[in-house]
C-alpha cells in the first residue's frame, strides 16, 4: 500500500524538499522503513538507534495520533495519510 508522507519543513531538506513523499508499506512501521530507503538522511531525523521514534516527534495517522494506534504497528492503508510533526517546547 502506498501512503502519502507530509513531512514538517526541517525534514524537508532530507528528501529534496518535497513537503510530501509517498511510501509503501502495511502499517507505519513498514511506510517508514521504505521512507527511510528513498531518504536515507530520514533515519536519524525520525528514529533513534533502537529503531524507535524519536520521542520528540509526534506523528498523526489521517487525523489520529499513532501513540493511540499501535505506534509503529499501526495498520495504513492506500488512502491514508502520515504527518509528522516534531514536538515544540519551550515558554
Amino acid at each position: 500500500m502506498s501512503v502519502a508522507v507530509r513531512l514538517p519543513n526541517i525534514l524537508r531538506p532530507a528528501a529534496g524538499g518535497k513537503t510530501t513523499v509517498q511510501a509503501a508499506g502495511a502499517s507505519v512501521g513498514e511506510v517508514f522503513d521504505d521512507l527511510v530507503r528513498q531518504h536515507p538522511a530520514l533515519r536519524q531525523q525520525i528514529l533513534g538507534p533502537d529503531g524507535e521514534l524519536h520521542r520528540h516527534l509526534n506523528v498523526f495517522l489521517n487525523d489520529d495520533d499513532i501513540r493511540y494506534l499501535g505506534r509503529l504497528g499501526a495498520k495504513v492503508g492506500d488512502a491514508d495519510t502520515l504527518t509528522l510533526m516534531p514536538a515544540v517546547a519551550g515558554g
